[in-house]
């Protein structure tokens, strides 16, 4: 339990990070959309997200600019440890209202989880929520990547045969590869191109673009999701794909200008 910035006591439930390497794909196709979403400047050292409900119930969302501190209480939590996250107030940048994740847990001993009225944080906003799983479009694309990225190992294993012809016929994914090159030469807004360790020398990768997000692994394939096409994965494998370069010449490119975790 923490106390929040008015005072009243917050109930925490779980948290995430918000940095320009790691942060909610849901909340935009990188680290300044994402910002943006919560209404919070796009600082280089991020920020934590502490979601938790009040002694009424009530979802709150609370943005504080110590990342170490709640990275600490990821890490522990994430290795079955208990950690008492009470961020000091000095720290707090905002309590927003809402919850942007869905989250499927409750503080016992309180009401159901519901959202304050509109205007209890004091930035007159709809209280936050996740979006709905109703209808494709860029957020279902990007929680889609995020799918293969978990499953990798089985979406792997099933590259399909016929994934050359589909980058060199496909004008959507022949545009997201064309624009995924450009990265490499003129970067784009931080997070957009994210790295992180996947196993001996690999890497694996996390691109996204305006309407089109690409899982990858360097020394492997890669798949693609786009807006025009719902639920569908378009495979690209590392052999050569019309006039653009190897697909691993490629990710070893956008390796080089990605953004790590700390």
């Amino acid at each position: 339990m923490s106390e929040e910035e008015d005072g009243g006591s917050l109930y925490v439930l779980t948290a995430v990070l918000l940095t320009p390497a790691q942060f909610p794909s849901i909340l935009g196709d990188d680290y300044p959309e994402a910002c943006s979403l919560l209404g919070v400047p796009p600082a280089a050292a991020g920020y934590g997200l502490v979601l938790g409900q009040d002694e009424e119930g009530a979802r709150w969302t609370v943005v504080v600019d110590d990342v170490s501190l709640v990275a600490m209480a990821i890490a522990s939590w994430d290795c079955g440890m208990e950690y008492d996250l009470s961020p000091d107030e000095r720290s707090i940048v905002v309590s927003l209202a809402g919850w942007p994740l869905m989250l499927a847990v409750a503080t016992a001993g309180i009401p159901d989880p519901h959202d304050p009225e509109q205007g209890a944080d004091g930035t007159g906003r709809v209280p936050l929520a996740p979006p709905s799983a109703e209808a494709w479009g860029s957020v279902q694309r990007r929680m889609g990547a995020d799918q293969i990225a978990r499953e990798w190992t089985d979406w792997s294993e099933r590259v399909a045969t016929d994934g050359g012809a589909a980058a060199a016929a496909h004008p959507g994914l022949a545009r997201a590869l064309a624009e995924a090159l450009g990265y490499t030469k003129n970067p784009p807004p931080p997070g957009r191109v994210r790295s992180s360790f996947a196993g001996d020398e690999a890497r694996a990768l996390r691109v996204d673009g305006p309407g089109w997000s690409m899982v990858a692994r360097t020394g492997g394939a890669a798949f693609v999701l786009l807006d025009e096409e719902p639920s569908e994965v378009l495979t690209v494998p590392p052999e050569a794909h019309g006039d653009m370069p190897e697909l691993s010449e490629l990710l070893a490119a956008l390796d080089r200008i990605a953004v790590r975790p700390a």
